[in-house]
């Protein structure tokens, strides 16, 4: 979908929105919104760019005010402004945040224009229930990744006489060990905390999806120091010894450039890699996609969605502001421009992603979700803040991030450090 056509679309959702009597005859003042997000560059500067100029559009005043970084630097510059007495009217947040941050400073009830939209029946029953703490709604999830996609270099395999992605992970350890007797880094990943915490999440939801559940979503002892933790971190230790050894500390699409030309050959990562590939000047066409290997042989999602969380204002533009965007993130036009810039897939499952505009890898992650919900195995990402508040989560990939880059650390000792990681964290 060409550039124009997304800026009518948008243009003609706004149009409806204004058109409405709740937002155009009955308004005295003109919408005005406050945003803070981590995003400022890449596709995903390039979305929320894109909502900004649909809220205006839609003839409000936008102000959207990026904090770049890490989540940590965002949620201190969100704390100093609520503590001053002056919270942005909406937020970038998500997951067990959302219920932990709506104890810090008063938030906007959306009930009535999520039913109104028609929204609830739509979203993900669990990921539904992470934005209405106390059981009303307070923020709203606006995209959705899956954390285990597989993503292989077409050239690497190639090199190797590969065709298809691995379904298990014995065939993902034997395509690695090809591709290193090729002379090809089997893995693409880079060494940051939260690739560190995926790839071991892959690794363990792959192994045994139902122990996902209990060891990191129920935070279980046992689960946590049963077998398949282990054969997690045996899966891991294997994946961090076919990694480039200077991967420490970088991001991954430091080698996206390698990945494309065949250099390294796979990838696990979510999928706003499709974005990040796309605004660095590559193709999909340069790569496989899909879910990364799942043993027993159905689909499994690991879950990571982006919201916004709305503060009290008392001020009337503020107000009205809220409620269009509100009405513009739950629209069918919004979430089709935003997703079809990051890579994402939209959180409404009543889209139809065949047309123009969609990859492939988003119709295949779309599907995989939905089949996932029927199977029990839609999950919810450790690495990305979702399955754990930020305190525990951090417990955790300290754990994870040692054992990646110490060799020294034998999988059983991470199984007992991370078990008692947890239980210093409660």
């Amino acid at each position: 979908m060409g550039t124009e056509i997304r800026r009518r679309g948008l243009l003609a959702a706004s149009a409806c929105l204004v058109a409405a009597p709740s937002l155009a005859r009955a308004q005295a003042v003109r919408p005005r919104i406050t945003v803070i997000s981590q995003w400022s560059a890449g596709s995903d500067g390039a979305a929320i760019t894109k909502l900004g100029e649909a809220f205006t559009a839609a003839g409000g005043t936008w102000e959207h005010n990026p904090v770049p970084g890490f989540t940590t630097e965002m949620m201190n510059k969100l704390r100093a402004d609520i503590l001053g007495g002056n919270p942005p009217a909406a937020s970038q947040l998500k997951g067990p945040e959302i219920a932990a941050w709506s104890r810090i400073a008063p938030t906007v009830d959306l009930t009535a224009a999520v039913a109104e939209a028609g929204y609830e029946q739509v979203v993900a029953p669990d990921l539904a229930r992470l934005h209405k703490p106390q059981g009303r709604w307070i923020a709203l999830p606006l995209q959705i990744y899956r954390t285990n996609t597989l993503f292989a270099s077409k050239k690497a395999m190639e090199k190797v006489g590969a065709t298809a992605l691995p379904k298990t992970w014995a065939e993902y350890n034997a395509l690695a060990a090809k591709m290193k007797e090729a002379g090809i880094t089997p893995v693409a990943n880079g060494g940051q905390r939260p690739d560190d915490g995926q790839k071991f999440e892959t690794a363990l939801v792959g192994i045994d999806p139902a122990t996902y559940r209990r060891a990191i979503m129920e935070l279980d002892d046992r689960a946590l120091r049963g077998p398949a933790v282990l054969a997690a971190f045996r899966q891991l230790r294997m994946m961090s010894e076919w990694m480039d050894p200077a991967a420490s500390g970088q991001h991954y699409s430091t080698f996206l450039p390698r990945f494309i030309r065949g250099e390294m050959g796979l990838l696990i990562q979510g999928g706003w890699a499709q974005g990040v590939i796309r605004h660095a000047g590559f193709s999909d066409d340069d790569y496989l996609i899909g879910q990364a290997p799942v043993d027993n042989g159905t689909p499994a999602f690991l879950l990571n969605a982006d919201a916004f969380i709305f503060w009290r204002r008392r001020e009337p533009d503020f107000q009205a502001g809220q409620m269009l965007m509100a009405r513009l993130v739950m629209s069918k036009e919004v979430q089709q421009t935003y997703s079809q810039t990051t890579g994402s897939i939209p959180v409404r499952t009543d889209m139809n992603l065949s047309g123009a505009g969609w990859s492939a890898g988003q119709r295949e992650t779309a599907a995989s979700l939905a089949a996932s919900v029927r199977v029990n195995q839609s999950l919810l990402s450790l690495a990305h803040n979702m399955a754990q508040p930020n305190a525990m989560t951090a417990a955790m990939i300290d754990v994870l991030t040692e054992f990646v880059h110490n060799k020294s650390v034998r999988p059983e000792q991470a199984v007992t450090r991370l078990a008692d990681a947890v239980e210093a964290a409660r």
